[in-house]
């Protein structure tokens, strides 16, 4: 089986997916598997409607019936999710449970707004810096832009008498003070 914390989708009774996911965590406690399922999420985003003129958002599922588990895949694991109450199975071909695609569960989960947690930047355009790894190493510059969604810097070196943009990782520069 799969050793690695993924995400599986799970089916459900239709209209069942909060109730699923309640049961799910109340048994995951009571039979002590917080180490190998961690989160569980009923994929819903915000509809915004409009009714006599007043503007009113509510929560829409994005997948009724289905629920998302992201969990490490054992046996133990399996049976405690399979045998929820509410559960009719696991999405997947037969009955080999198959993990969401990295790249699909970060685009549900961020249709869903809920972006992994960030990394707390304590960097701001305009500041002086000095490289300390790789290969513009000691060179120092000035951070130009913030690339958040990126978790990196831009930071103008100057180069040869040029200004030159290089993107860089937060730990690869510090701050000179």
């Amino acid at each position: 089986m799969f050793m690695s914390k993924r995400w599986f989708v799970i089916h459900t009774y239709s209209g069942y997916e909060n109730k699923v996911k309640a049961n799910l965590e109340k048994r995951i406690e009571s039979m002590n598997m917080e180490d190998k399922i961690f989160r569980i999420l009923v994929p819903m985003e915000d509809e915004v409607e409009v009714k006599d003129g007043k503007k009113k958002v509510t929560k829409r599922k994005i997948f009724p019936g289905y629920v998302l588990v992201e969990m490490i895949m054992t046996d133990d694991s399996w049976y405690v999710v399979r045998n929820t109450p509410g559960v009719t199975g696991f999405v997947g071909s037969g009955t080999k449970p198959i993990p969401l695609d990295e790249a699909e569960a970060r685009q549900i989960i961020r249709q869903m707004g809920m972006d992994e947690p960030r990394t707390k930047v304590d960097f701001n355009p305009g500041e002086q810096v000095r490289v300390i790894s790789g290969p513009f190493e000691n060179f120092g510059g000035v951070i130009e832009e913030i690339l958040l969604d990126k978790n990196k810097l831009k930071v103008l070196i100057s180069m040869f008498g040029r200004e030159t943009p290089v993107e860089l990782d937060y730990n690869q520069v510090e701050k000179i003070t």
